[in-house]
């Protein structure tokens, strides 16, 4: 079984976040469990933390903004001392890539070079619904404020973009990521100038750079290897779209070929077709007791031909129809009402064509 939850944050960050958005009487007096550099918290306990920085109804829409801007070498656990000893801004951006998951589980960084820019991207990892915009302008944010320990408090990426819809001004934007700032864009990113991400950084220590590699390369390992691969691929599973999710999907997540996949599942005793089950059980089961979809919907979303299939697939799973469930469900959650049901021939709501 895995040691830590999937989705984990170094408390590091979770103290950098309580630092820059609370008086420092209080960030002090922070939970002891944030003591230890090397002390990781669920996912799920951060983003209870940036609920209260940021405040009811979203209502701090810059917390992310100065999070980011105010990040230190240790707030990004051993990355930080990384990106510091590295020779160029591009070698900092492949340490971005490769050790992210030092900082936090909860998303990825990629860079991705043309021509003559780099895009360097982050993408959450976990449920959209999960994550607070602040959160992933935190980390851009971040981004940029890290790649002027190395090129100077003046620099600035060649433009910036966000997934999410702005809900504040535009100036602390421009003000403190200094370039042009898109939303509603199709990724969270930083465009930066090949010519400064390869311009040499003088003077710097390859040595001292060597030695903090080293270690981090050492909790990496630690890191990957407390989780199994089975439970990283139910995490992605928890996110997939379950219509057409397959294992060289999943393969490309975890840097896996299918058949590489297929057999580390089989060494850890489950297979893609078992793990790929349990994740239409468990969508299913959330969609009957957050929806009135209708069962042949439901069907297609989970990745099952039709409402037939549904009920003979849940029907194994729990030993009841969804109708069956769905009213249970509504009757634990004291919502009062019922769906709307018109029988069919098994009892259950009309499953629709398919």
């Amino acid at each position: 079984m895995p040691s830590i939850e999937p989705s984990t944050v170094a408390a590091s960050y979770a103290r950098a976040v309580l630092n820059a958005t609370t008086d420092a009487a209080d960030a002090e007096a922070g939970p002891g469990a944030w003591a230890s550099p090397l002390a990781r918290l669920p996912f799920t306990e951060v983003r209870a933390l940036w609920d209260t920085v940021i405040g009811t109804g979203g209502g701090d829409p810059y917390a992310g903004l100065r999070v980011g801007d105010a990040i230190t070498p240790g707030s990004l656990h051993v990355l930080g001392h990384v990106v510091l000893t590295s020779a160029s801004l591009a070698e900092a951006a492949e340490a971005a890539v490769r050790y992210h998951s030092l900082v936090s589980q909860a998303g990825t960084v990629t860079a991705h070079r043309g021509s003559e820019t780099t895009r360097i991207r982050y993408r959450p990892t976990v449920a959209p619904a999960s994550m607070h915009p602040q959160q992933v302008e935190a980390v851009v944010a971040g981004m940029v404020r890290a790649a002027r320990w190395i090129a100077g408090d003046d620099w600035a990426p060649a433009s910036a973009s966000f997934t999410h819809t702005r809900t504040g001004s535009a100036e602390p934007y421009a003000r403190i990521l200094g370039c042009p700032v898109a939303f509603d864009a199709a990724e969270n990113a930083i465009t930066v100038g090949n010519r400064d991400l390869d311009r040499p950084r003088a003077p710097h220590d390859p040595e001292l750079g060597a030695l903090h590699r080293a270690y981090a390369d050492r909790l990496l390992r630690e890191l990957s290897t407390s989780v199994t691969l089975a439970e990283r691929v139910r995490q992605w599973l928890d996110h997939a779209p379950l219509d057409g999710a397959g294992p060289a999907d999943a393969g490309r997540d975890v840097h896996l070929s299918t058949r590489s996949l297929r057999r580390a599942l089989q060494e850890e005793g489950t297979s893609w077709r078992a793990l790929l089950d349990e994740a239409r059980h468990r969508r299913t089961r959330r969609l009957l007791e957050t929806t009135d979809l209708p069962l042949d919907r439901i069907a297609l979303l989970v990745g099952l031909s039709g409402a037939t299939a549904l009920v003979r697939a849940f029907g194994r799973w729990e030993g009841v129809t969804p109708g069956t469930y769905r009213a249970r469900s509504s009757g634990a959650a004291g919502r009062g009402r019922a769906a709307p049901r018109v029988p069919d021939r098994r009892g259950d709501p009309d499953p629709g064509p398919g």
